[in-house]
């Protein structure tokens, strides 16, 4: 891959999750999908509800990763697409108006009026993520989703608007340039997550997005094929493992594995005949327990994360208009029985959801832990490929230059969110 010509147009994208770190590194095809290149992934040590709690540990885990994803595809990265999560997280629904200079909408007016609905106050300590346009309204006119070249006086837009806190976000770009990397994007990892698994349809038709991690659980909601909600729940895979460890009195690492290998998310689909062995405290023997009685002790997590998923859904007053159901991604949503519990407490479609549109590792990221990784992906080939994105020479040089050359280089962040704004918008519209 080193001495390929293409080597200039991949990019990298970087998850950096509670319970695992996910570098992959990808490039365009020409029918919109992308080929994967490489992937790397390390246990996350240093992180706690998708925060950085300790640097020295943050950085170690995306070496870790990153330098695997190099080796696996042969070249240096030296830029990488960040996702970021967490409950710090938060966003609102927001409008700006502008009057239209020459009685024609120009991407300026465009630029202008997106600027205009992010002029709304945002707290001290926040920093703007993401403004996402859902439509446009020329004078009287509304649902218009591309307004360039109409003729009016008056353009007005709705966009749904992301912040984070400001510290949460410098932490994880301080972690990510200890490693000698260079950040162009911080991108919600919801809204990346959403990139890779939903389809066009789903968007349209009205979905709710909810990405199950180890330590937070992102929810999305999509109609008319706009974003229209986002929302961050603290409860994730870390507290199943967590009641796990205390209910059978085993250590967490132990807790993890049974929880991975037997787990079951609903009671009556667990066998009560089906009997394993569970580690006990220190020299103390090993026990017998049966996956019915581990199902007993998981279930009652399951349908709280569930529950606060659905009041959720419902506070944000969309819960009429996601015709579509509801779709289910991310490491903790592959347990055997949450599909099931997910349809009996929504009452609506559920269904657990992979990366889509992948090629070359395809069998290795078609799998719901990697929603987030392949997800930064799309969104950074959704920039290159309007010129928003990478600078000319990628995510991605050839494998020539030492990973030292590219820390000692002044790394400046040369990525406006205009920028992103202008990328995301003419790739969705």
């Amino acid at each position: 891959m080193a001495g390929s010509p293409n080597a200039s147009n991949m990019v990298v994208g970087l998850d950096i999750g509670t319970s695992k770190v996910v570098a992959i590194v990808g490039q365009p095809t020409d029918d919109g999908g992308i080929e994967i290149a490489g992937i790397g992934s390390h246990p996350s040590r240093g992180m706690k509800r998708g925060v950085v709690i300790n640097i020295e540990s943050t950085v170690q885990s995306i070496q870790r990763a990153v330098e695997e994803a190099e080796l696996m595809a042969g070249c240096d990265i030296h830029s990488v697409y960040v996702g970021v999560a967490g409950s710090h997280i938060s966003s609102m629904n927001s409008d700006g108006v502008v009057a239209i200079k020459e009685r024609e909408v120009t991407p300026s007016d465009i630029e202008r009026v997106i600027d205009s609905a992010r002029a709304r106050a945002i707290s001290e300590g926040q920093r703007v993520l993401h403004v996402l346009p859902q439509e446009f309204s020329i004078d009287a006119q509304g649902g218009i989703r591309e307004p360039l070249g109409m003729s009016g006086v008056r353009l007005e837009a709705q966009v749904h608007l992301v912040t984070a806190a400001l510290n949460a976000v410098q932490n994880i770009e301080k972690c990510v340039r200890r490693c000698g990397l260079e950040v162009d994007a911080i991108i919600l990892e919801q809204l990346a997550s959403s990139m890779a698994v939903l389809t066009e349809d789903e968007r349209e038709l009205g979905v709710c997005m909810v990405d199950i991690g180890g330590g937070t659980t992102d929810m999305a909601i999509f109609s008319e094929g706009a974003i229209r909600h986002t929302a961050v729940i603290p409860i994730a895979g870390d507290q199943v493992t967590n009641d796990i460890a205390m209910a059978l009195r085993t250590p967490t690492q132990h807790a993890e594995e049974i929880k991975v290998k037997y787990a079951c998310a609903l009671t009556h689909l667990a066998a009560s005949d089906e009997m394993i062995k569970v580690p006990s405290v220190g020299d103390r023997p090993a026990r017998d327990l049966s996956r019915q009685a581990l199902a007993e002790v998981v279930e009652p997590r399951y349908e709280e994360l569930f529950t606060l998923v659905r009041d959720e859904l419902r506070r944000s007053g969309y819960e009429d208009m996601v015709a579509a159901g509801i779709v289910l991604t991310g490491g903790t949503s592959r347990m055997e029985g949450v599909s099931e519990l997910a349809e009996e407490i929504f009452h609506m479609p559920v269904r657990i959801a992979c990366p889509q549109n992948v090629r070359g590792l395809a069998d290795v990221v078609r799998n719901p832990i990697y929603a987030t990784g392949v997800g930064l992906l799309h969104y950074a080939l959704q920039e290159t490929r309007h010129g928003q994105g990478l600078k000319s020479h990628g995510g991605v040089v050839a494998a020539h230059k030492g990973r030292n050359e590219l820390a000692r280089r002044d790394i400046t962040e040369d990525h406006s969110a205009l920028a992103r704004i202008k990328g995301w918008f003419k790739g969705n519209f």
